[in-house]
């Protein structure tokens, strides 16, 4: 029985770079981590310690921070599918690049009523994604584009049951028609296309989908309202094939206030962080096309 390298790639994890556009005296900022990651010709530099092939990482990293000015950082979508292109159709070695982008949001400070010009705080709301995957050049590469979001925090007060389950001799959880229903959302969802797409806009109007659908769905089940949200956006948007959802359920229990002669009447609650339920699926048409590499190491989704 012999031993052979396996599959393997290398990269740059977690640039965090800052790009400010100071065109007009109205200045805009774009704060994101990439992570790339190549594949190909690399077999020597495992097995002999021959580097000849290999891009350095550090190399990579620059090529990131750069492409920031020469190619903008307009978009997430469109900045990594310059970056992942560029490392396939310029080093002969790579075979396949992935590149995959987390955003943080920024929002304008306000000053006696009227948007600041360059100055910002953090938004606490959801962290933008993308992942990106390249695979050969000319006329038989193939590119997948995945965009999405982590950390969107979402809870509804009512309008969520769980009832009707089953039940054997361990299960305590009784049923309630009446709950609390929270999450921490990850979500994403691949494109068919990366030609002629408005990337800010499908952002935005995805993300408002996903909020608009936990919010009006009643629901038996939170396996149901991920079913909706994902329905709701593949309908929306025909340049999507799939969309993958992962929720992990964030409880709230009544909390027993009867020993203090307290009524409670869904009022107050114990947030329990861990352990918790954790729900996922995917959405897609049924014709959908081969996924490929696009939800390769993309963490988070089933």
């Amino acid at each position: 029985m012999s031993i052979v390298l396996g599959p393997n790639r290398y990269g740059k994890a977690e640039n965090r770079i800052v790009r400010i556009y100071r065109d007009t005296p109205r200045h805009e900022i774009h704060d994101i981590s990439v992570s790339t990651a190549l594949h190909g010709d690399f077999a020597d530099a495992h097995l002999v310690g021959d580097q000849l092939q290999v891009l350095p990482t550090d190399t990579q990293k620059q090529t990131a921070y750069s492409f920031a000015k020469e190619k903008g950082l307009l978009s997430i979508e469109s900045y990594g599918l310059d970056l992942a292109t560029h490392f396939v159709d310029h080093i002969d070695s790579v075979a396949g690049s992935r590149v995959e982008i987390e955003e943080f949001a920024w929002e304008r400070v306000v000053v006696d009523g009227t948007e600041h010009d360059h100055t910002w705080v953090r938004r606490g709301q959801e962290v933008r994604t993308a992942a990106i995957s390249v695979e050969g050049t000319g006329d038989t590469q193939q590119i997948w584009v995945v965009g999405g979001l982590k950390d969107l925090i979402l809870l509804k007060s009512t309008g969520s049951e769980f009832a009707g389950f089953m039940q054997d001799p361990y299960t305590l959880l009784q049923p309630t028609n009446d709950r609390v229903m929270a999450t921490s959302l990850t979500a994403g969802w691949r494109f068919t296309d990366h030609t002629d797409v408005d990337w800010e806009a499908a952002y935005a109007g995805i993300a408002a989908i996903l909020k608009t659908q936990f919010a009006v769905v009643h629901s038996l089940a939170l396996q149901q309202t991920l079913y909706k949200m994902g329905e709701a956006v593949l309908e929306a948007y025909p340049n999507i094939a799939e969309i993958r959802l992962s929720a992990p359920n964030k409880h709230h229990f009544l909390y027993d206030l009867s020993p203090f002669g307290v009524e409670n009447n869904n009022e107050v609650y114990h947030a329990a962080d861990r352990p918790y339920g954790l729900i996922q699926a995917t959405v897609m048409h049924d014709d959908a096309s081969d996924a490929g590499p696009a939800w390769d190491s993309y963490t988070g989704l089933v």
